[in-house]
């Protein structure tokens, strides 16, 4: 019996965890579900931002704001993106590894800010200088959450401290794929801008949509024109990363909900199989007493 009881124990504990997997993802499920809203309705109002930077694109060469200014690369910034906390399968380990490859190909000196705790401590077991550390970033996300960091980024490039800087977050594809993505965010690429607006034009929206050909808008401009590029340019860095912190954030909790499922559904097996096993023992032991009552009976006939 040591050995059926030994097994039932495991079959409490694993029902005990199956439990836990399976309330982790009801809760993931609901905040995934959230933040996939929050990421669909944010991408909507980037193409409207595209719609008014495609009517300006003419001027682009013209620009000479600090956030446009692109200098010779002898300091790099990395913005890292990734969770509090782990059981999200591989979303951490997927983005701490494009980071890595990111400081083995780079020559340039390389300082991080890191947003999540998970990235944090990877950099500071690598030694490497961490500027700033955001850890407090709530589920949902306000563009207003976004300033403290946005400003940072801004302040560092255009005092010259940094000569480039790059996020590294992950982009939300489904709940079941999430890709790591490494952006340059500073300096705004003139060319990579006109390249972006272009084939975003191109990029086949739907007919009547807002953003499509059709609804192209010329704008007229009062005052100065540097003053409004520079206005966009900032909003539109702060949007960016607001942006890629829904993207995060929507991954994180979709590859938590893959992963507790995953636990979910692992531990249904180990409990069928436990199960099996536990059944098998108790049948052999019922076996057992039934040959010693009858052998006990055929000795004493």
């Amino acid at each position: 019996m040591a050995g059926t009881k030994e097994v039932k124990r495991r079959i409490k504990s694993v029902t005990s965890t199956q439990k836990i997997t399976k309330a982790m993802e009801l809760v993931a499920a609901s905040k995934m579900k959230r933040a996939v809203a929050s990421t669909l309705a944010s991408r909507l109002y980037a193409e409207y931002s595209w719609e008014v930077l495609t009517s300006i694109n003419k001027n682009i060469e013209e620009i000479t704001h600090p956030l446009f200014v692109e200098r010779e690369v002898k300091n790099i910034l990395l913005v890292l993106i990734t969770s509090n906390r782990g059981l999200c399968g591989s979303y951490n380990v997927q983005i701490i590894k494009k980071a890595l490859g990111l400081l083995k190909d780079q020559g340039a000196n390389l300082d991080v800010i890191t947003i999540g705790r998970k990235g944090d401590l990877a950099m500071r077991r690598l030694g490497k200088k961490v500027l700033a550390s955001f850890f407090e970033l709530p589920d949902r996300i306000a563009i207003s959450d976004v300033v403290p960091i946005s400003k940072l980024l801004i302040d560092e490039y255009s005092l010259g401290r940094y000569d480039r800087i790059l996020i590294a977050y992950t982009d939300f594809i489904s709940s079941l794929r999430q890709v790591s993505n490494l952006k340059q965010l500073l300096p705004v690429s003139r060319a990579d801008l006109k390249e972006l607006i272009d084939s975003h034009l191109e990029a086949g929206l739907p007919d009547g949509s807002p953003t499509s050909k059709s609804r192209k808008i010329n704008y007229l401009v009062e005052g100065d024109k540097e003053k409004l590029i520079g206005s966009l340019a900032d909003k539109l860095t702060r949007m960016q990363i607001y942006q890629m912190l829904l993207e995060s954030n929507a991954s994180e909790q979709s590859a938590r909900m893959v992963a507790m499922k995953n636990a979910s559904d692992a531990s249904k097996d180990m409990i069928d199989d436990l199960s099996l096993v536990f059944n098998k023992a108790r049948q052999a032991n019922i076996t057992r007493e039934i040959s010693e009552i009858s052998a006990g009976m055929a000795s004493v006939s």
